[in-house]
């Protein structure tokens, strides 16, 4: 039966994590340099979108930056990470261009390389809402710096909205903001549609995301419903994170960022969160121990539903990515930040829930620097 399979299937990967397969992997070593982690976003009309793609791929390999960018019509976004040289010299070239001059840009710091190779895709969107009328460069909401932030969403008439998904929120928000509980941003329209219905159209509503590409794209969709008093906030989370003291800070829990650190802190600090390698769902010290945590295998969100094809393979990756470490060198499946490779990896543990309870943790994370 299934679940016989299952079961079994469960005793063979017990006996490989004996043999050592599934345990903490060492660290790789590391170049020395701190590595720099931009984040950036610009919507601006760039008819010329896909004769960008080749010499802006080009110029990342020679520099040795790796990471995701997405072009479309209406813009640019992404992440990627380098030495301080080479990023400096990418966000130069950027901002040559006169449209992409007042390029957003967010930064912080690891001591190694967060991604495995550099992608610059051609989208229709830079960040995917899926309404056709809405246009960030013709209409958004008004911004607010996060040292105005704290005044805006203290005053009791500003509906205070988390324009992010579900497992985003979950391990940390505004105090008294408004969870959609979206598995993915095409579904925040109908969120609004339906939560909004009636509302008075002067209504003070203001917007937030990571780091600012989709609160900023929320508004422009709340001005073309007919809100007249949007608002978001300028950078995002990660740059009122950076400049608000804690001390002063509303922001609860930690912010989720879309590579290897998982979630960070204030100022940026890398959080206390780390991914299970079967589900990607985000998971706290306290999560990681216990008989139904096993490092790049499973956690207690998706044990109990792996299919024995599934188990094979996440334990076959761990075994992979723990051979490439004694041996001091990166493994590709070491850790995709890709929102591609975590929609990936959430459908297989979805299509994995047809064996027991469905998974809690099921979503579609948007573009690097949303």
């Amino acid at each position: 039966s299934p679940r016989a399979a299952a079961t079994a299937a469960k005793v063979d990967v017990v006996a490989a994590l004996a043999c050592g397969i599934g345990t903490a992997s060492p660290a790789l070593a590391g170049s020395g340099e701190p590595t720099v982690i931009a984040a950036l976003y610009k919507f601006a009309r760039l008819e010329d979108f896909e004769a960008m793609r080749e010499p802006l791929l080009e110029f990342c390999r020679e520099k040795n930056i790796r990471g995701t960018l997405l072009l479309a019509r209406e813009g640019i976004n992404g992440t990627v990470a380098g030495e301080r040289a080479a990023i400096d010299a990418l966000l130069a070239r950027l901002r040559g261009d006169p449209r992409l001059a007042d390029l957003e840009h967010k930064e912080s710091h690891d001591v190694s390389q967060p991604f495995l190779r550099m992608k610059v895709r051609l989208k229709r969107e830079i960040v995917t809402l899926g309404v056709d009328e809405v246009d960030p460069t013709e209409t958004v909401g008004t911004y607010v710096d996060p040292k105005d932030w704290n005044a805006l969403i203290s005053d009791p008439d500003v509906l205070l909205i988390d324009t992010r998904n579900k497992y985003e929120v979950k391990i940390g928000t505004f105090r008294n903001a408004k969870d959609p509980q979206t598995d993915s941003f095409r579904d925040f329209p109908q969120y609004c549609d339906e939560a909004l219905q009636g509302q008075d159209k002067d209504k003070k509503i203001a917007m937030f995301c990571t780091g600012g590409i989709r609160c900023e794209k929320s508004t422009s969709f709340l001005r073309q419903r007919g809100f007249n008093n949007v608002y978001h906030l300028k950078g995002g989370i990660l740059k009122y994170l950076e400049e608000v003291p804690a001390e002063n800070s509303l922001w609860d829990g930690e912010c989720y960022v879309f590579d290897h650190r998982v979630s960070v802190k204030h100022n940026l600090e890398r959080g206390s969160y780390e991914i299970c390698g079967g589900c990607r769902h985000p998971l706290l010290p306290e999560e990681r121990e216990g008989p139904k945590f096993r490092q790049g295998v499973h956690c207690l969100y998706c044990m109990d539903n792996l299919t024995p094809e599934h188990l094979q393979r996440v334990v076959a990756r761990q075994l992979q990515i723990e051979l490439a470490a004694k041996r001091q060198e990166q493994h590709l499946g070491t850790f995709d930040a890709s929102p591609q490779a975590i929609k990936r990896q959430r459908a297989d543990s979805r299509a994995s829930a047809s064996a027991g309870p469905a998974l809690e943790a099921t979503a579609s994370p948007p573009p690097a620097a949303a």
